[in-house]
């Protein structure tokens, strides 16, 4: 394959040698370039000689000498250069399956790109990839991968994701691990399916490639009330939920004893949901899955406190409401609690918003809408400011999922709002101010 080049930059090692915008890039030192992930592993060379065609077709070659670290100056039309790889699999438990008509279109994308796994921390089922693949991301040293497993079960996974690849795809881990490359993975459990002895096979094999295996994750199914013609499914019991953090605690409390790390860890959810104590901050070591929900309250009470004990004595007023989603409602207020018993002028009222856009079984923060929002707090005492977490906002801290904007919030409920991020600092600063 050739790629199309879309723009030189001014003064680089490309334009110097010669490159033009519309020219097309064929090979780095012999090595042909598919994507980014070739024309980033390649370009990296102190030498390089580049094989191209000019707008005409007619061939010619590049030699460059250049620093080790400094940017050979070529830009493409994507940031991939090619087409974003698309999900093949038909999953159950797939929350995109889930989701009301007439959201942005961008919504709808189910991506399983492994070039997304390691550029932006992406989670991917590897039935995408060949073998090929799998040795070009062990040749380039491409790691962490990211990998959505589900079960290591390869018929239950088939049917899981309805792809009949789901299966055989598993000894791609292996090869991955044996390759040198760190995995994090994630379980998205679901009852009398995954979970049980099941998950009990799951994390032992997975186990089994520790150090490589960096961690695993097991989250809750999430299930809307946009189910009709999908699989059945239900949420967990709180009984279940007990079941599941015992059955990972006890695979983590033996992982702990061999080699000093849990590896596994269950989502804060799980927590909430068997109501049991979110653990201390030790207990996440590295605070490896974050992104997926492992740990982030355990990290946000652990900062805040520390926030506290080196907070510099003040008099602070504030008159302030919190929005957060109904599953970290309690843990919300215990933490307002903590700053209020040390701030007493500080007033501040939590508000519990019931997803009614996605259906009351989503519980959590970031998937509450500007319309809930604005539907459960308009009339309410909101004080002098609202406080909301920044996970409710798209990356670009705009919108929220059903596309209302921040400034059309503000102007609902006629009140200034602040974004939070996960942080017990970031928290305590924009409660009382610096």
């Amino acid at each position: 394959m050739s790629v199309v080049i879309y723009n030189v930059n001014k003064k680089s090692y490309a334009q110097k040698a010669g490159i033009k915008s519309g020219d097309t890039l064929i090979s780095i030192n012999g090595n042909e370039i598919n994507d980014i992930l070739d024309y980033q592993f390649y370009a990296t060379d102190k030498k390089l000689f580049l094989e191209l065609l000019d707008c005409s077709g007619k061939p010619y070659s590049a030699a460059i000498k250049k620093g080790e670290y400094d940017e050979l100056g070529l830009e493409f039309q994507t940031y991939l250069i090619d087409k974003q790889q698309h999900c093949k699999n038909k999953c159950v438990f797939c929350f995109i399956d889930q989701m009301p008509k007439g959201m942005r279109e961008t919504l709808y994308f189910k991506d399983d790109d492994a070039r997304m796994s390691f550029l932006f921390g992406n989670y991917i089922t590897l039935t995408n990839l060949q073998e090929k693949d799998i040795e070009r991301i062990i040749k380039m040293k491409i790691s962490p991968v990211n990998i959505s497993v589900h079960t290591t079960d390869p018929e239950l996974r088939i049917k899981m994701m309805k792809n009949p690849r789901a299966g055989e795809c598993l000894k791609y881990i292996k090869m991955l691990a044996d390759g040198g490359i760190k995995v994090n993975t994630q379980l998205v459990l679901c009852p009398e399916i995954n979970d049980g002895e099941q998950l009990k096979r799951s994390l032992n094999d997975l186990g089994a490639l520790y150090p490589n295996l960096q961690s695993i994750a097991c989250v809750p199914v999430g299930l809307t009330d946009y189910r009709e013609g999908l699989a059945q499914l239900r949420p967990f019991t709180k009984d279940e939920a007990i079941n599941v953090v015992n059955t990972i605690n006890a695979f983590a409390d033996n992982m702990q004893a061999k080699y000093g790390e849990r590896v596994a860890y269950p989502a804060d959810e799980f927590f909430l949901k068997a109501e049991l104590p979110i653990p201390a901050a030790e207990y996440y070591g590295e605070f490896n899955q974050l992104e997926n929900g492992v740990g982030l309250l355990a990290s946000l009470n652990d900062e805040l406190n520390s926030a506290l004990n080196t907070a510099e004595p003040k008099a602070a007023k504030a008159d302030i409401s919190i929005a957060t989603g109904a599953a970290a409602y309690s843990f919300i207020c215990g933490l307002c609690d903590k700053i209020k018993s040390r701030y007493p002028e500080v007033s501040i009222k939590v508000y519990k918003i019931i997803n009614d856009f996605f259906g009351h079984n989503i519980t959590v923060a970031g998937l509450v809408t500007g319309t809930d929002l604005i539907k459960q707090l308009k009339g309410k005492p909101l004080g002098e400011k609202l406080l909301i977490p920044s996970v409710m906002l798209r990356h670009e801290q705009d919108k929220f999922l059903d596309d209302i904007t921040l400034e059309q919030l503000e102007q609902e409920l006629g009140i200034d709002i602040i974004t939070v991020d996960n942080d017990g600092f970031d928290m305590l600063d924009k409660i009382i101010g610096t």
